[in-house]
């Protein structure tokens, strides 16, 4: 058995960590990760908003950490993985490429909230791509 974490790699600058002390019990379980930002992104200086992160098992908040900055832009344009990280690792806590070996029975994403845009960063992509 293993515990829950999550962890924000900052622009490679700082991780925040968000961890459960127990880890999770054996069989099937509800596991979700919550990201409710507090305050604004300040974009110019390269920073996303900051927020609570907070981890749950079977609909109970069991870890909640502050992140005071987040990551103000997409920089992954191969998409979303699960179950798997084949790029750099996130944290030094593990090698690439990462494979999950359990078993994943459901995958929901859910975004809500006010969408935040950088219109002068996006523009600058999309002129490098040219």
């Amino acid at each position: 058995m293993s515990r829950r974490t999550y962890v924000h790699n900052y622009v490679s600058r700082a991780l925040y960590t968000v961890s459960t002390t127990d880890p999770v019990p054996a069989g099937r379980h509800e596991l979700r990760f919550k990201f409710e930002p507090t305050g604004k992104p300040d974009l110019a200086a390269g920073k996303g908003a900051p927020g609570r992160a907070e981890l749950h098992i079977d609909r109970h908040m069991v870890a909640v950490a502050e992140f005071p900055v987040t990551t103000p832009v997409m920089f992954n344009p191969g998409g979303m993985t699960c179950g798997a990280n084949p790029g750099q690792p996130v944290t030094p806590d593990y090698p690439s490429p990462f494979r999950f070996t359990g078993e994943l029975h459901t995958v929901t994403i859910g975004l809500s909230g006010e969408l935040i845009t950088d219109a002068d960063s996006e523009m600058r992509m999309h002129m490098a791509r040219q």
